[in-house]
């Protein structure tokens, strides 16, 4: 939780328990704000007025969590403790229950986001510089391939093996 905000995320828990439980772990954790005694209806009702403000990423793991999960902008069941209906609903699946790897999944996506907003910029800038050498007559067409096509192509792909076994 102290990642999250560190991250500038807010935590809210949403859940069916009662609330002075909630309200006393969530205390214990750090999180921002509690919302509790909650059928499912209220949940997605909760995450469709929170997506209002930005984007929703829901951790959840039971059958109850499975609808707002499905309603999140990104959904993360938590592995082992999840029901089959919440893994199936979110977009992604934690192999254990350790919630620490979700600050880990959220830089990887965000650093994942800039390297392809990189790749296109610069696939386009490159492809598109080649096109107007090419329609000038200053560049052949085995140079339009070489550079234009497979060059970009293989620029591409090694900018985005950048993400690989890096956390």
């Amino acid at each position: 939780i102290g990642e999250l905000k560190d991250m500038g995320i807010r935590t809210i828990m949403v859940t069916g328990d009662n609330q002075q439980t909630a309200e006393e772990v969530a205390a214990a954790l750090g999180i921002d704000e509690v919302r509790a005694s909650l059928m499912p209806e209220d949940k997605v009702r909760i995450v469709e007025e929170l997506s209002k403000s930005g984007t929703i990423m829901m951790l959840g793991d039971g059958i109850n969590d499975a609808p707002a999960l499905a309603r999140a902008d990104v959904s993360v069941a938590m592995g082992a403790a999840s029901s089959d209906a919440a893994i199936e609903a979110a977009d992604i699946a934690l192999m254990n229950d350790d919630i620490s790897n979700v600050p880990r999944l959220i830089r990887k996506a965000r650093r994942t986001m800039r390297i392809i907003r990189a790749n296109v910029g610069f696939s386009l800038t490159a492809k598109g510089i080649v096109a107007v050498l090419a329609i000038l007559g200053i560049a052949p067409l085995w140079f339009a391939i070489a550079a234009g096509d497979m060059g970009v192509t293989f620029a591409v792909v090694a900018n985005a093996l950048r993400l690989a076994g890096r956390d």
